[in-house]
């Protein structure tokens, strides 16, 4: 049985699909870091929420009246240690899109509405979860937060999956600045024990520097 060390795996065979093995990491998080994180989190999500309340109070009308449907996205996700949580983002699919069954997202989803593609693509669907990190549901970095379905998907071939549980999910996060929607799970999932294994603070900085990067230039990882 193979065992995933670099974040370099060739895409799945339709008939075959090869097991992986993600070993556990216990991440070294000392009280100090933990405390300057989750204060860092309530100061700029509640920052953040007061400078872009009036632009998303548009957005949010403007995708109630591009489409038909709620303006926003709720869906349940799995957090720290696996605990639910509603996850909150503007819809930018059609409110049937899963009408058969839950699919993982993708780039230049066909599911995605006129509107939902440019919120995609500029991150704006992604502003609604500051509400998530102030209440301390999400982080600013983080591995992103999944749905259980996935979680018990993933686990039939990549064993260890949810070990990634094991630090608070955010809004963005390494294997976010490292590829993101072209990165398959199994991909993924490196980068992310890669995070925990050596997240700090200068490395949640790197990564919202190159979260920032990607959103300003329109150029790297999507």
């Amino acid at each position: 049985m193979p065992r995933v060390t670099k974040p370099s795996v060739a895409p799945l065979m339709e008939s075959v699909r090869q097991e992986y093995v993600i070993p556990a990491a216990e991440p070294k998080l000392s009280r100090g870091y933990l405390t300057a994180k989750r204060l860092f989190d309530i100061f700029l999500a509640a920052f953040l929420l007061l400078l872009f309340s009036v632009p998303m109070l548009i957005l949010g009308i403007l995708v109630f009246f591009t489409s038909k449907g709620p303006a926003f996205y709720r869906q349940e996700r799995l957090g720290l240690r696996g605990k639910p949580f509603m996850l909150i983002k503007f819809r930018s699919m059609r409110h049937d899109a899963e009408k058969d069954g839950p699919s993982w997202a993708k780039d230049d989803d066909d599911r995605c509405t006129r509107f939902g593609k440019f919120l995609r693509k500029t991150r704006l669907d992604e502003l609604p979860q500051f509400w998530n990190i102030l209440v301390g549901d999400m982080s600013f970095v983080g591995p992103r937060p999944e749905r259980a379905v996935f979680y018990e998907e993933f686990e039939t071939y990549i064993h260890g999956f949810r070990n990634r549980l094991a630090v608070t999910p955010g809004l963005t996060g390494w294997a976010q600045v490292n590829g993101g929607y072209d990165l398959l799970p199994e991909e993924k999932i490196v980068y992310d024990m890669e995070y925990i294994r050596n997240c700090s603070i200068r490395m949640d900085l790197k990564c919202l520097l190159m979260t920032f990067r990607v959103v300003i230039t329109q150029k790297g990882a999507r």
